[in-house]
């Protein structure tokens, strides 16, 4: 009796082992494509009367390497060949004010690896060597106007307009790069919000600050040194700047954004209620740049439709690449993390949330 058990035993093993492997088999399938891609690099300079540097990362089969890269350690093959699988998409990357084209290269190269062209700018007038637009009176027009420039110089390349999948396009931005995709998505800023705000609050001192914008009880701060990487207002020199029309700048071929820690305090709130693209909005539970209550919060409550959490003990520079040194600005080192919060950690849970909502609204 032990003996035809065994035996029957045997025989249904065997029976369902071919389904079991027929699943591991597909599972590996299924999961081949972003283990197998890695990220490589270019850099693309759209030309205008204001270039527009772009580093160029994309889906290639050659292994990547930690490349050191001034403050960065991005893991990506400069130059390598770009991967005969289609593109999944198109993803564009806003960085903060006074940031760099680098600063996201976590983000960038994960999404490369999985299948996307990442276009990250470096914004003209508004980075870390030259910060001349902020203080121009068309600030908040032009940071998502450079974004489009982006889009139209890529969709009319030989090389990659052919490439990039038709409604398969998403924008992603931190800080002022959060405003920038907001902007894209349809919602409007209108300018003279900014100094009203710091008029009527003294619990927003980091944008107000950042912004040269008097808090409630203050007098307007002489303008210092521009900070490398600071990350909100922008200084405005003149009633000029803060009086303007109403801006409206959405580009409709942006099907789904990510917004992390968004300077917002500028947007109308029916703007905002109007946005009909997907939103995933992530905010900084210790965000003392951009108070969350005046910015994402603003928006999550303006934006009922938009994915919103909170990333618990997070500062405002939680959602940029970790920098091997420090980065000194006004609203203090971006390289730093709030005690008790692992930055490079967090990254892991970051890059997964953001690939995921990607790929279900551009699928």
């Amino acid at each position: 009796m032990t003996l035809i058990l065994i035996l029957a035993l045997r025989s249904a093993w065997r029976n369902a082992r071919a389904p079991l492997l027929a699943a591991f088999v597909a599972m590996l399938a299924w999961a081949t494509p972003a283990s197998a891609q890695y990220a490589g690099l270019r850099t693309l300079v759209v030309p205008g009367a204001e270039p527009v540097t772009v580093a160029l990362f994309y889906p290639t089969p050659v292994v990547a390497r930690t490349q050191p890269m001034g403050p960065w350690r991005p893991v990506v093959t400069p130059g390598a060949p770009v991967a005969t699988a289609p593109l999944k998409g198109l993803i564009l990357i806003s960085h903060g004010t006074g940031g760099h084209e680098l600063g996201h290269h976590n983000l960038a190269t994960r999404l490369a690896a999985d299948g996307y062209l990442v276009a990250a700018l470096r914004h003209p007038g508004d980075n870390w060597e030259d910060r001349s637009m902020i203080a121009s009176g068309r600030y908040f027009s032009e940071r998502p106007r450079q974004v489009s420039r982006v889009l139209d110089a890529l969709l009319a390349s030989p090389e990659w307009g052919p490439r990039i999948p038709a409604g398969r396009i998403g924008a992603v931005g931190h800080s002022a790069g959060g405003y920038t995709v907001l902007a894209l998505a349809g919602a409007q800023a209108e300018p003279a919000r900014a100094a009203q705000h710091c008029r009527s609050v003294s619990d927003d001192p980091g944008f107000c600050s950042l912004g040269k914008l008097p808090a409630r009880g203050q007098t307007a701060q002489t303008s210092k040194e521009a900070p490398a990487a600071a990350t909100a207002a922008p200084t405005q020199a003149g009633a000029s700047a803060l009086d303007g029309p109403l801006v409206s700048v959405a580009d409709p071929r942006i099907r789904a954004v990510v917004a992390m820690a968004p300077m917002a305090v500028v947007f109308t709130p029916d703007s905002l209620k109007a946005i009909s693209v997907p939103v995933r909005l992530m905010v900084a539970e210790r965000d003392a740049v951009l108070v969350g209550p005046y910015h994402g919060g603003y928006v999550a409550a303006s934006l009922p439709s938009a994915q919103a959490s909170t990333v618990p003990g997070a500062g405002h520079f939680a959602f940029m690449a970790q920098s091997v040194w420090p980065l000194a600005s006004e609203a203090g080192d971006a390289a730093a993390n709030p005690e008790g919060f692992d930055r490079v950690a967090y990254h892991a849970t970051l890059e997964n949330e953001v690939a995921d909502f990607l790929a279900r609204q551009l699928r």
